[in-house]
């Protein structure tokens, strides 16, 4: 069970996190949670979850491997805010974390209690939607928020609209 959200009382404002990767459906759900907060007042977070699972079986190297999923990391980050910055005017927080995507998803909720939504992009791939929105109908409430999956076919024009 989540916490109490306390995006609702004075002194806070909503907080649409978006989930970061290097997929290009990834800028949809920036777009959309960037969107959305600039239309009531809110504000964003972006995460990007490094998956330290890749780390664990290169034990010389370990530390090397982390540091540079890190600057990836940092870098699709600073990307994602910039864009956010130049198309929307919205200074989002960033947040790096390593760890199983959905633990550290469910984690930040938890901590951050201004989040309300959270904000996934699905992808167009035969592959299918992508990781997370797999896991999320697989799982069924795997999230204690609302979710709201884009899908990556919209345009800039059309998210605008729906936000």
């Amino acid at each position: 069970m989540v916490s109490r959200r306390l995006s609702r009382l004075e002194g806070h404002r909503r907080k649409f996190l978006a989930v970061i990767d290097d997929t290009p459906e990834c800028q949809r759900a920036v777009r959309y949670a960037g969107s959305r907060a600039k239309n009531s007042n809110g504000s964003v977070v972006l995460l990007f979850v490094i998956d330290n699972g890749d780390f664990q079986q290169w034990l010389g190297v370990e530390e090397i491997m982390r540091a540079e999923a890190r600057e990836e990391a940092e870098a699709v980050l600073a990307k994602a805010a910039q864009t956010l910055r130049e198309t929307i005017g919205i200074e989002p927080e960033t947040v790096i974390r390593e760890g199983i995507a959905t633990e550290q998803i469910n984690g930040l909720i938890e901590e951050d209690r201004d989040i309300a939504i959270l904000v996934l992009a699905a992808g167009s791939a035969k592959e299918g939607p992508g990781p997370l929105v797999s896991s999320l109908a697989v799982r069924g409430s795997a999230f204690p928020i609302p979710v709201t999956v884009i899908p990556e076919a919209l345009t800039d024009e059309e998210i605008d609209a729906l936000s």
